[in-house]
């Protein structure tokens, strides 16, 4: 049975995440119920049965034979675009174009699933270029597959999502061996444009003062999210600075318990359990992301196949930059974007991915060893 080759380390760490996502999300909603001491909110009950459905869904993606999704790419990349198109046509959800609401179940976000879909599609092209992924058409062609997505997500708009994306193509080209020039280029526009939100973000350039520049070739609403001093952004500072070395206790947060942080649950949940659990809790909490990610990274060292050691890779680096950005974005060194902290941001569409992910990359370390 495949399950008994899988790597089991992997398993307590996510368990600890989830535990920590319930956690959090029943101090940031049981105030909801009236009663402070309630545990199984709402909320917590939803996301409990997402945990359920995740586990399934992992389980099945390990027992799957990861090579078989070779034939499946261009049908699930199809299918992602067709999926990302459709929402456009369908009433928006809070005057956004990014969830298709099923009644009496929920609202999916077919974006999530594009990224897991495109690290598929992108490995499986990169493979079949086989000699020919070191050429300049190759670069283009794969710019091509990851680029139509990402214009998508965009549009709904959906900059977070869309951007991750973007490292994700990188590691994707680099571990491929894409062209080294256009390698080259991307990644210096990827620089560039880091360097220029920091600017913003460190203070060295005034939000104001470059508001008439800026606005020549974004739109208004587009420019606010280079704004360090939103109130959304000093909360999330707030939040963290007031958990100290140790932080205030579960259930003991002063700020984010009084609703004065925005989306506890959801999008700001790093910082909530900041002010619960402090700076030990994060450094905690960090270390299980960082096992998470290095368990993946060593999966890409052990597969015996391109298609499987890129497809790990680019899994891996999806996993690394959730984290990075999610955690950056409540530090106030992004602009916050509604990247989700995976495994722990209350939701299922960005969970289910997650697990899909995971569940995958435990099918192709117990496949290690066959050829």
């Amino acid at each position: 049975m495949r399950l008994s080759r899988i790597d089991y380390r992997v398993l307590p760490v996510i368990g600890c995440l989830m535990l920590i996502s319930l956690l959090v999300i029943s101090s940031m909603t049981s105030q909801m119920e009236g009663d402070g001491t309630v545990f199984w909110t709402p909320l917590v009950k939803t996301q409990l049965r997402w945990f359920c459905l995740g586990w399934a869904v992992y389980f099945a993606a390990a027992l799957f034979d990861y090579r078989r999704l070779r034939q499946w790419s261009l049908f699930l990349y199809i299918a992602a675009i067709l999926l990302l198109l459709g929402l456009f046509f369908v009433s928006p959800i809070q005057n956004v174009h990014r969830w298709y609401r099923i009644p009496h179940f929920a609202s999916i976000q077919p974006s999530e699933q594009a990224k897991l879909v495109v690290v598929i599609a992108l490995s499986w092209f990169l493979e079949r270029k086989g000699a020919a992924v070191h050429t300049l058409g190759a670069a283009l062609q794969m710019a091509l597959i990851a680029g139509v997505p990402f214009l998508l997500i965009l549009k709904q708009p959906d900059l977070g999502t869309a951007l991750v994306l973007f490292p994700i193509s990188l590691t994707l080209g680099y571990v491929a061996g894409i062209h080294r020039g256009a390698l080259r280029v991307a990644v210096g526009c990827g620089i560039a444009a880091l360097c220029v939100v920091a600017f913003f973000f460190l203070g060295i350039l005034d939000h104001e003062k470059m508001r008439p520049y800026f606005t020549k070739v974004m739109k208004e609403y587009q420019y606010e999210r280079l704004n360090p001093n939103t109130y959304h952004q000093k909360a999330a500072q707030t939040a963290i600075a007031v958990g100290g070395l140790t932080g205030l206790g579960w259930r003991s947060s002063e700020f984010s318990g009084r609703k004065w942080l925005p989306y506890a649950h959801t999008d700001s949940v790093f910082a909530a359990y900041g002010e619960e659990f402090g700076f030990l809790g994060i450094a905690f909490l960090l270390f299980l992301f960082y096992a998470l990610i290095y368990f993946s990274f060593q999966v890409a060292a052990a597969a015996k196949d391109p298609f499987g050691r890129l497809l790990a890779a680019g899994l891996a680096a999806y996993l690394a930059m959730h984290v990075l950005v999610n955690c950056a974005m409540m530090c106030a060194l992004l602009p916050i974007t509604g990247v989700p902290l995976i495994l722990v941001t209350y939701g299922g569409s960005s969970l289910m991915t997650t697990m899909a992910a995971l569940g995958l990359l435990q099918s192709i370390y117990s496949r290690r060893f066959m050829f």
